[in-house]
């Protein structure tokens, strides 16, 4: 029988950076991009597996409200999180420099456990209105240790590569804690 995992993948970040829109884009393989918009007032959960040559991580999606009148009800469901994905928009200067105190609060919810966290550039097709450099993004994601990509949510660019990075990430760690345990009854 083949490894299963599962994991609570938040997708955090300020409100209007397509967090949404790319929990949707990845969950339907990239056929559907909401052409409406309705603003996420708390927590959204989905479904989604990604297979790995050893595994198969079912990721559940946990698209968080990001405006800060929800920020007290929606860090009461961040509880325990397995992964998570930081959103900003390349097109808004705000938005990146509000990712440290996203990520401030979601390790909060676990601060004596390390888990994986990507980094994620949204809107790239929009990148003649960039704020935002990849490089500033990269010096980001360095400075706190987390894995960087940029991606168009519209143009389903780039979509599935940040969770199969958390994927993969989280086998590792499933890996070494496994690897403890064995050597502890070694």
């Amino acid at each position: 029988m083949p490894l299963v995992l599962r994991a609570k993948c938040l997708i955090i970040g300020d409100s209007c950076v397509g967090k949404s829109a790319i929990v949707q884009c990845f969950h339907s393989d990239g056929t559907h991009y909401p052409k409406t918009y309705t603003m996420t007032t708390g927590v959204e959960v989905c479904v989604k597996s990604v297979t790995l040559p050893e595994c198969s991580v079912e990721f559940y999606l946990h698209d968080s409200a990001g405006k800060e009148v929800f920020s007290e009800h929606v860090v009461q469901l961040w509880d325990h999180p397995s992964m998570l994905l930081l959103v900003y928009d390349i097109t808004n200067k705000t938005s990146f420099r509000n990712c440290t105190k996203w990520l401030e609060r979601a390790r909060a919810q676990k601060p004596e456990q390390p888990f994986p966290v990507v980094l994620l550039g949204n809107r790239k097709d929009l990148s003649t209105r960039r704020e935002v450099s990849e490089k500033e993004g990269q010096e980001l994601a360095n400075e706190n240790d987390l894995a960087f990509f940029e991606c168009s949510a519209k143009e389903t660019l780039n979509i599935t590569e940040p969770f199969h990075q958390l994927a993969e990430q989280y086998y590792q760690l499933y890996r070494d804690k496994m690897q403890s345990i064995k050597s502890l009854t070694s």
